[in-house]
């Protein structure tokens, strides 16, 4: 049996990365084959001839199932933007069923136990004019876990995307509360409250 999870957060720059490779190395420790994927990327330099986003690298690193870049992370654009309007600088168009056939590939041609999906962003972070992030889950039909960037008006930010998560009929696996190192006040009592608010398990990480 393979596991799979969709890894967003309640912002970007809260840790999806982070918390991802964290989890990798604890699956690896539990001795699964594990592999990292981040579809879609939006920043970007040039590495070995060819754009590379630096989640993307980490993830790469992280897994123990080695696979080229491109598998990893085929939707890579150099300017640090929104998705859909760094694709529209390069003259692109995104498409949720694009990258869920490109996520389902490497997943069917792939031998892993366990694997977390990088999103890009939030949870409504748009594809195109119709579509966000979020029509991508929906059609690979995954688990999801929310990354809680622990800062003042985190738990608004994790309420809502909760809410969202659910009324997309999707199901929330667990969340991390992962402490950006802003100095939050009152941090214990902010996990605390997030532990009553949302419906589902706080995954703790050794590092979080």
């Amino acid at each position: 049996m393979r596991d799979i999870f969709f890894i967003t957060g309640t912002d970007t720059g809260v840790g999806k990365t982070f918390v991802a490779c964290q989890l990798l190395h604890a699956a690896q420790q539990c001795g699964l084959r594990t592999l990292g994927l981040k579809p879609l990327a939006a920043g970007a330099e040039k590495m070995d001839g060819e754009w590379r986003n630096e989640d993307a690298v980490l993830l790469q690193e992280a897994a123990t199932v080695k696979l080229p870049y491109a598998s990893i992370n085929p939707f890579c654009f150099e300017l640090a933007a929104a998705p859909h309007l760094a694709a529209k600088k390069t003259g692109a168009t995104l498409s949720a069923k694009t990258i869920a056939q490109n996520v389902r590939k490497v997943l069917d041609e792939s031998e892993f136990d366990y694997c977390v999906i990088e999103g890009a962003g939030g949870w409504r972070v748009p594809l195109n004019d119709t579509e966000t992030m979020t029509d991508v889950v929906k059609l690979l039909q995954i688990p999801v876990i929310l990354v809680v960037g622990m800062k003042l008006g985190c738990i608004n930010h994790a309420v809502l995307t909760v809410e969202a998560i659910k009324a997309d009929g999707l199901t929330l696996h667990g969340w991390i509360a992962n402490d950006l190192g802003h100095s939050m006040p009152l941090l214990a009592e902010n996990i605390a409250t997030l532990e009553r608010l949302l419906p589902a398990p706080r995954i703790c990480l050794q590092s979080t």
